[in-house]
């Protein structure tokens, strides 16, 4: 090997980064050399902590040997315990992969932990969204359960306030801005549906009356779906009128 490998690994603690690095390696903690490049830190419910980061540097071999990483059996070793488990006889080389997708990580442990000092289970999923209009991709995460619907309130007031709390705890530990959208039992997917639908249908009032329709009041995020659906109505326009909270769309029939 020309270049030491290196893999950086992100977790609650430095021990879990440490074992979680090892595990992806297929490595002992003898094989490497570990940098603590962030101790972490907790805060209360989540707010202001910070994951610990460490960074694992595969060790030079000894002269004359060479790491072959399809054929060499290595022991794992548990840095926690000290135990060992059975010789793993073939590691991928895809273990050495260093573009390790720490926000992605980071995004669903936060929401995790937030979840947990709220002492509601749940399952949650994450990945990456559709490109927006700045080439950014949202980090989307879904959260399956029973009973979750504390988590979304009146017209998702809850919802919309955990989403804004996890993006700034993610932001905050990435050092950039990061769009996390968070969903519970696809409940914005279905409220998208229901609001594009309600746009087609009072579009279809305005032309047949001849009048605007004036929608009752909506979060921006509300009002941005409806202004997208008519976007290019042959037959109607809309607009936002008044001012937050009862700010509203209205649905004018062209001339």
């Amino acid at each position: 090997m020309n270049e030491r490998t290196t893999l950086e690994k992100i977790a609650p603690s430095v021990e879990e980064a440490i074992a979680e690095g090892l595990a992806e390696l297929g490595l002992t903690a003898e094989a490497v050399d570990v940098e603590i490049l962030d101790g972490g830190s907790r805060g209360l419910f989540g707010v202001g902590s910070r994951q610990a980061r460490v960074r694992l540097t595969v060790k030079t071999p000894p002269s004359g040997t060479e790491l072959n990483v399809k054929k060499t059996e290595t022991i794992q070793e548990n840095p926690l315990s000290g135990s060992h488990e059975e010789p793993v006889a073939e590691v991928s080389e895809e273990a050495f992969n260093v573009l390790d997708d720490n926000l992605l990580f980071i995004s669903r442990q936060t929401v995790a932990e937030l979840l947990e000092k709220m002492n509601i289970p749940a399952h949650i999923e994450v990945r990456y969204g559709e490109l927006d209009e700045e080439g950014q991709r949202p980090v989307l995460v879904d959260v399956q359960g029973d009973d979750l619907g504390v988590l979304i309130g009146h017209r998702a007031e809850i919802l919309n306030a955990l989403q804004y709390i996890v993006n700034l705890i993610v932001s905050k530990q990435v050092e950039h801005w990061v769009q996390v959208v968070l969903d519970v039992q696809g409940y914005r997917v279905r409220h998208e549906r229901q609001l594009r639908q309600m746009a087609q249908r009072m579009a279809d009032q305005a032309m047949k009356a001849g009048r605007r329709q004036v929608l009752e009041p909506m979060s921006a995020g509300d009002r941005r779906i409806i202004h997208l659906e008519l976007r290019d109505h042959p037959g109607v326009t809309t607009q936002s009128v008044g001012e937050d909270p009862t700010r509203k769309v209205t649905i004018i029939p062209k001339e």
